[in-house]
């Protein structure tokens, strides 16, 4: 079996604050790290791998320095990984980035599953796995909590789906791409023979002359989505009113309070 996991380096929001210009940090550096969701599709496929045999392989498209966000997954236990980065390719839409994958996939050859995250916390549109589905023409299975069930013989497999309103259960064939949820698995930590072996590896970078893409394909210019603009939202100064009395008092006042701020 062989599994392909989309990888993406993403910012580390968590460092977002009052102070730091969330433009330079989304666009241009500061403190990234996998984007969360991927951890899970990287676990997802690694436990694939150790039930049924073959191989993962992660794909991630970005800057030289995403070959770290690799490296976090090859530590867990991923086989190989390799970076599609250009100078062409850089601020692709989810489109042109489905396109560029979609390319890398299709030089891989032979593939059972194509995992990822149910969305990157940058972007947060949940697109791009449903565009390289489309691109590839096979199917898509989204927010995937369990795999319950895959029959190599037939080709199929059985999936539960987390949604607002309760679950699904599906059954599609495979080759497909599937995006989870964070209740399908808990990431591991990676080994320390693992994070050793990671450190070593070389990275095989792929730009569009190796996939076959045009420079009209892929790209800023190709893309129909722009970000013109990324800030902070603004800052909010909460204040804290301390209403005193008996019970029945302080009740009747908050009332009034909610009543009269529009609350209620």
């Amino acid at each position: 079996m062989h599994v392909v996991v989309l990888v993406k380096q993403v910012p580390d929001t968590a460092q977002l604050s009052g102070s730091i210009d969330a433009l330079k940090l989304m666009a241009e550096g500061g403190p990234r790290i996998v984007n969360p969701w991927d951890e899970y599709a990287i676990e997802t496929a690694i436990q694939l791998k150790e039930e049924h045999g073959g191989k993962v392989t992660l794909l991630s498209l970005g800057r030289p320095e995403a070959t770290e966000a690799l490296k976090t997954g090859l530590a867990m236990g991923a086989d190989d990984a390799i970076l599609l980065s250009d100078e062409d390719i850089a601020g692709d839409d989810t489109l042109a980035t489905a396109r560029v994958l979609t390319a890398a996939v299709t030089k891989l050859e032979e593939y059972d599953f194509i995992l990822s995250g149910r969305t990157s916390i940058d972007g947060n549109s949940g697109a791009t796995p449903v565009q390289v589905a489309a691109l590839l023409c096979v199917p898509q299975v989204s927010y995937v909590a369990q795999l319950s069930s895959i029959d190599l013989e037939s080709g199929s497999f059985e999936a539960v789906r987390l949604l607002e309103g309760g679950r699904e259960f599906v059954r599609s064939k495979f080759p497909a791409v599937i995006s989870v949820v964070k209740e399908i698995s808990e990431p591991r930590y990676p080994t320390f023979i693992g994070i050793r072996r990671a450190a070593s590896a070389t990275i095989p970078v792929w730009g569009p002359a190796d996939l076959n893409l045009s420079s009209d394909e892929v790209g800023a210019l190709e893309s129909q989505v722009r970000w013109s603009e990324a800030s902070l939202p603004p800052i909010s100064e909460g204040r804290t009113e301390m209403i005193n009395g008996s019970p029945d008092e302080v009740a009747e006042k908050l009332v009034d309070r909610l009543v009269q701020e529009k609350v209620i």
